[in-house]
């Protein structure tokens, strides 16, 4: 079961569709609250690398092109978060994806005696979804994002710092796009209701600019503090 924490102890889940700017507001968490940044992709190729015995596990499904097991990740999870860094809190992003995920992480952070402050929705229409990331291009050398309605380059097509040609990467045309969200519908959209629930989520409007939806982040967290002290 799922109880909320009190809120010194930040621990956040960010929730949303892909394109919804986790990563970008993840960034602005970290700056403001000092919390470590949990992505699962980012857990699993370094346990990977690191050659632990959970790292060891998941590179024997990762190098047999599996997935690797909810338990697993979970177990990977719980080891990340019981490091020093992330004892006054933690951002956890890309995991859980599914409700036996979400049962499984939950029962992990019970026996921890570590609770969830928040799960943070950041609320993005499909139609909007598949603009921003079907108008991104990409540098062919650097990797230097454009963006070819909010953000294009001087030159159509050519890079503003190179020269070098712009590329649409695979997995942002719009019907990949479309297919990610159809995924994320079925598996993942679940959890809305799961969380909401339980009173821990959190609707914020990612249809805003970045900075207006980090403000709302803020004041949302800020109102958990009062509500704390009171």
């Amino acid at each position: 079961m799922y109880v909320s924490t009190p809120v010194r102890e930040l621990n956040l889940i960010l929730f949303g569709p892909p394109g919804a700017g986790k990563g970008t507001q993840a960034a602005r968490l970290q700056d403001d609250f000092r919390l470590p940044y949990v992505a699962t992709g980012d857990i699993l190729r370094a346990a990977k690398q690191e050659g632990s015995e959970l790292g060891l596990a998941a590179k024997r499904y990762m190098d047999a092109g599996e997935l690797v097991p909810d338990e697993l990740v979970v177990d990977l999870i719980i080891d990340r978060i019981e490091q020093e860094d992330c004892q006054d809190g933690f951002i956890l992003d890309g995991f859980p994806r599914t409700r036996p995920q979400a049962d499984a992480l939950g029962a992990a952070f019970e026996r921890l005696g570590r609770r969830i402050t928040a799960v943070l929705l950041i609320d993005v229409p499909d139609e909007e979804v598949v603009s921003r990331i079907s108008g991104r291009r990409v540098s062919v050398k650097t990797g230097r994002p454009y963006h070819v309605e909010t953000d294009p380059p001087k030159h159509e097509g050519r890079c503003d710092i190179d020269g070098s040609r712009l590329v649409q990467r695979d997995d942002d045309r719009p019907e990949v796009v479309k297919k990610r969200l159809d995924v994320y519908h079925s598996e993942t959209e679940p959890l809305i209701s799961y969380y909401d629930e339980r009173g821990l989520l959190r609707r914020v409007d990612g249809t805003r600019s970045p900075t207006e939806v980090h403000d709302h982040i803020r004041a949302v967290l800020a109102t958990l503090r009062l509500e704390e002290d009171l």
